[in-house]
This record gives C-alpha cells, structure tokens and sequence, in this order.
C-alpha cells in the first residue's frame, strides 16, 4: 500500500514542501512507496513553489479509508485533519508545533517533534547522510519552506539550524537567499484572486480559550496595503465564516513582513478587549498594529487572553 504523506488543512509552503520532501525520501531512499498529498488549495505562495521546482501540485484529500496508511507533517492536531483520522493507520508524525492530543494510533508509531521552525528542517536532521542525495527540486522545497517559515529569518521561531542549513541550501543551488524570498513573498502577497472567505480561512487555526472559539488567521504580506484595502468587506465576511466554521470569532492578523509587525482587524468589544488583554494594546477604531509581532506560534496563539 502506498503511504499518503500530508500536512495540515488550508496548505501553507512547509505544508505542501514537506509532504512532497518526504514522500521523495520514503521512495527513492527506503524503498517505500509514498505520495504527497493535500488538504486543501495550497496557499498562491506554496503554489509558486510547486511550479518553481518543477513538481506536480498533490492531489488534494478530503476524505481517508480505514486502514490506510499515512505520514502526518506539520501538525499533529486532530483538528487540522481529515475527519477518519484516528481510523487511518497513522505510522509515522514529523512536526515542530506543541502536542496537541486526541490522535489515537493502531499500535507505537514513529513520532518526531523538534522546536525547530520548520518541519523541512527536521527532515533534514532525519535524513542523517543521506540529505546528501537530493536532488535539486527538493532542496528548492526544502529551502522555500524554512523561508516561508521562517519569514526570511525575520520571525521568532528562527533558529540558527534553520538558518544555517538554508544558507547551506541556497549555496547549492547558486541562489541569491534574498531575491528568491523577495519572489516568495511577492507570490503570498498576490490576494487578488481570493474571496474574503477564501482569504480568512487561508492560513488559519482554530483555538479556544477559556471557552470561546477563535478562528485565528494570519495573512503575511509584502503588501499590506492590499488587504488593509479590504478590511470592510472582510470584517463583515467574519460573520458568515463563524457561522460556517461553528466558531465564535475571526482573530485577523495581517503580518507586513518588511516593517515587522502586525495589524489586528478590531470589528467589535470582544476583539477589542483580546487586543488589549492579551498584547497591551491600547485600541482605538477598528484596527490595532502590534509591532514585532510576526508568529502564530509563538506570539500570538501562547499569548491569547478574552
């Protein structure tokens, strides 16, 4: 049975990289066959990457039968998963997020979860000698998802194994690491193909705290202007999308990559009162920019208060 190599629903870069990295090893290093696969549409920047480096975009999976057998990247929480995850035959988790809980396996499984600041990376490490034996395509997808992650070393999950084995990766491929994460970025930037819905559950999570359910979405941008443009329609899409989604609130944060910071959409008190709870902010209208915040991860899920 080929195994089914997938990251987390809505794709992002290391979402859609990993999956083909591992999927390349599995077969042509151990002699298993596997197949990456997606969630979901993977994200206009992951989708750069794809064409980049010559890959086939992955068949994109709603749905798993019983039995089969599965690698899960990038996420371990149940959640972000198909629904017959636990009915799966999970054999193996790769990811450098906080244990969630609630997978349940056939029997022990494999599992590898490192503070790196990204799941490439750890890939990388797992490979031991033989992360000498890839070809070029893979070290493109492995270089882009340390970038994306990473937001060219600019946020604070970086570590110097990051970017260290991102450097080494550029120098293989005789790439300028600046201009390629200026084409990176420039392609996550393009949002004018998107509806509202489509661009706020693009990069998204669902979090609860103390009882209330956060859609928390992250839009990082060369181009803030773009989507600051669009804050209207796209607060008044929050309704519809916590209707939809069975959630209680949209949390949007629109990350400018270059000036490091961060705007949260302010559509009512209970956005206003988390704004101001959870990172000190004093809010006035109905937005809020929280300089140096850059991370999901690390600065915005850890420090949410209502």
């Amino acid at each position: 049975m080929t195994i089914k190599v997938f990251g987390h629903k809505s794709p992002d870069t290391d979402s859609t990289g990993s999956p083909l990295i591992w999927a390349w090893y599995l077969s042509e290093i151990q002699g298993t066959p596997a197949e990456a696969k997606l969630l979901g549409t993977p994200n206009t920047e992951a989708a750069f990457v794809v064409e980049k480096w010559g890959f086939e975009t992955p068949e994109i999976i709603s749905e798993l039968s019983a039995g089969d057998d599965v690698v899960i990247v990038d996420t371990n929480n149940p959640a972000e998963l198909p629904a017959a995850i636990n009915e799966a035959n999970v054999i193996q988790i790769i990811d450098h997020h906080k244990l969630t809980g609630g997978l349940e396996t056939k029997g022990p499984i494999d599992i590898t979860i490192k503070p790196l600041a990204c799941t490439a990376t750890i890939m990388h490490q797992m490979m031991g000698e033989d992360a000498a034996k890839m070809p070029d395509n893979i070290k493109g997808a492995m270089l882009s998802c340390i970038l994306s992650d990473t937001l060219e070393f600019r946020s604070p999950t970086t570590t110097p194994v990051d970017r260290a084995l991102a450097e080494a990766l550029a120098g293989e491929l005789n790439l300028d690491l600046g201009a390629y994460a200026a084409e990176m970025f420039e392609a996550k930037s393009d949002i004018s193909a998107f509806s509202d819905a489509e661009l706020i559950r693009m990069d998204s999570k669902e979090y609860a705290v103390d009882g209330t359910k956060f859609r928390v979405s992250v839009l990082e941008t060369t181009a803030p202007k773009l989507v600051l443009d669009r804050k209207a329609s796209l607060m008044e899409s929050f309704k519809a999308v916590e209707a939809e989604d069975g959630v209680d609130q949209v949390l949007l944060f629109v990350v400018d990559i270059l000036n490091e910071e961060a705007t949260l959409f302010v559509p009512n008190d209970l956005v206003k009162g988390v704004a101001e709870k959870s990172f000190g902010a004093t809010v006035e209208g109905d937005q809020v920019v929280l300089p140096g915040v850059m991370s999901r991860k690390k600065q915005i899920i850890p420090a949410l208060k209502v």
